[in-house]
């Protein structure tokens, strides 16, 4: 178990260790967050390297990375726990045939042997290794009423079994909340949060997540990559502008297919792996493909690196 980053400059350190390019203000965050045991609340487009957060500072500290994928519908069953009803049934049925009385029975199967645990009540268990990293992904994605149930979560770091009492963590995990803003999350959540906005790199900066991230392509094949994909988000009208994680899967594409530069046929070929809808294909794809290969030639000529 690593020890917990003791400034802003460790934790920059930290992040560069588990190959995720940071920003200063981005590493003052997640300091912050550590330092003063508070749940870290990102926001921003998908693909802009919010999960990857979480999954980095569990592998640098050493720590268990819990996972809650959110989803429309999710529940107390599968977020934070449920009675395992087989089993109850089973020992039901054994001590019917026993001397044990029915008040002892309720008592024995109320226990925490018959309790199927889910993320959020993992996360407050202790281990060994430390706190672990709770995950509370794509929380937008999630009804309302569960956020008022997170709410004593992030407040207390407990979670109440009426049939067992309060379950309260003996230290806190490192909470990181993720949303990519398809709604707004209430704000009584957020204040119980630090709150930072993850938005799309600078050329430069995207340029150091290829050399991490893609680095068996040519530097001219970054650099064309990265003022293509920084045209695209600037210039084109699109229903979802490729985030970090496509442009780092299309330059992994075009080193398999051996290319070393930009080239109209090559980009129509493989528009596919950089925009995910039929209506932003048919904007880029044909003449005006063509047009954003010439520009992003130009264009890279003065991005560093």
């Amino acid at each position: 178990m690593a020890t917990p980053p003791r400034s802003v400059s460790d934790t920059l350190a930290l992040l560069s260790r588990g190959q995720y390019v940071s920003d200063r203000s981005l590493a003052t965050a997640i300091y912050l967050a550590l330092t003063l045991n508070r749940p870290l609340f990102l926001e921003g487009e998908a693909g802009v390297g919010k999960t990857e957060i979480a999954k980095v500072l569990a592998e640098t500290l050493g720590r268990r990375l819990i996972r809650l994928q959110c989803y429309e519908g999710l529940d107390l069953a599968s977020a934070v726990y449920e009675w395992n009803y087989p089993r109850q049934m089973i020992e039901i049925r054994l001590a019917e045939g026993g001397s044990e009385s029915k008040d002892t029975v309720e008592e024995e199967i109320f226990t925490d042997r018959f309790l199927i645990k889910r993320p959020l009540l993992q996360a407050l268990e202790p281990s060994v290794e430390g706190p672990p990293v709770l995950l509370i992904d794509e929380l937008d994605r999630t009804d309302e009423p569960f956020e008022a149930f997170l709410l004593e979560v992030l407040s207390d770091y407990q979670i109440t079994i009426p049939e067992i009492g309060t379950i309260k963590a003996d230290h806190p995990p490192i909470v990181i909340i993720t949303s990519n803003r398809t709604r707004e999350i209430h704000d009584a959540l957020k204040r119980r949060c630090f709150y930072y906005w993850i938005d799309y790199p600078s050329a430069e900066r995207e340029i150091e997540i290829l050399k991490l991230k893609a680095p068996a392509a040519a530097s001219s094949l970054s650099r064309e990559v990265v003022a293509f994909v920084q045209k695209l988000r600037k210039t084109q009208d699109l229903f979802k502008l490729p985030g970090v994680a496509e442009t780092i899967d299309w330059t992994n594409c075009l080193v398999a297919l051996d290319r070393v530069a930009l080239d109209p046929e090559t980009v129509n070929n493989t528009l596919g792996v950089l925009l995910k809808y039929r209506d932003d294909l048919e904007r880029v794809a044909g003449e005006e493909a063509e047009r954003l290969v010439g520009e992003a030639r130009t264009a890279a000529a003065s991005i560093p690196g």
